[in-house]
């Protein structure tokens, strides 16, 4: 599956785009909003994206809403340290889209499993 990550911290990215990539995934990655946007435009949509949400500049949520202006379908897990499930459900964010930091490759690839089977 084609997916897309976002983390501004490279190593946390770079272990989960080798963990999926490992299960399977073709993995596009990007370190910035800006820069999801413009793997998005070379490499076409994702069929769903792991994002980061604490990110400088524009977060993974409003990254997220930027990529749903693409597809509005998309479907997106968060992977994040913040943990108020409230905060978050009022930021977008559902139940099961949501990945605290840290975690396993097992809870990784399981989480998109869901997502994606979820989801088409």
């Amino acid at each position: 599956m084609h997916l897309l990550v976002v983390d501004d911290e490279v190593d946390i990215r770079d272990l989960m785009a080798y963990w999926l990539r490992a299960d399977g995934h073709h993995v596009i990655v990007a370190d910035s909003a800006a820069s999801a946007l413009a793997a998005v435009d070379e490499h076409g949509m994702p069929r769903a994206a792991v994002l980061d949400i604490n990110m400088p500049g524009v977060d993974g949520i409003e990254l997220w809403q930027l990529l749903r202006d693409r597809d509005p379908h998309l479907p997106a897990l968060f992977a994040t340290a913040m943990w108020d499930s409230q905060i978050l459900a009022r930021r977008g964010v559902t139940a099961g889209r949501h990945l605290p930091k840290p975690f396993t490759r097992s809870q990784l690839c399981t989480a998109v499993h869901n997502l994606t089977t979820s989801a088409h």
